[in-house]
């Protein structure tokens, strides 16, 4: 009864062992190699695509700014340095999402 059981596990663990070889002898084949180069292909090209997708955004979303500042007749140098300051401010706690502005210091008048 002992040699049987034995029997059983030698059998289950070498049928494990020969699928974990076939698999790897698989990988390093051919047409393995070939899987994986295109895999390693597509995801560069998803990351690509990715990236493109952000930049695009971004410069859309400057555009509006943009357009926005020119109906209102502010001067780029005037929105650029209130996203500055906004930047600096952190997002509004209120709730509504937006940034409020940080105030310029005062200047200094001891002189």
């Amino acid at each position: 009864m002992k040699r049987l059981l034995w029997l059983g596990a030698g059998l289950a663990i070498g049928a494990l062992v020969v699928r974990a070889v076939t698999k790897a002898a698989r990988s390093y084949s051919p047409q393995g190699v070939a899987a994986a180069a295109r895999d390693s292909g597509r995801n560069l090209v998803d990351s690509v695509r990715e990236f493109i997708d952000d930049v695009r955004e971004g410069m859309h979303e400057r555009e509006r700014e943009l357009r926005a500042a020119f109906a209102e007749g502010v001067a780029i140098e005037d929105l650029d340095r209130a996203g500055e300051l906004e930047q600096l401010a952190g997002p509004d706690r209120s709730g509504d999402g937006r940034h409020q502005p940080v105030p310029p210091a005062p200047e200094d008048t001891t002189r």
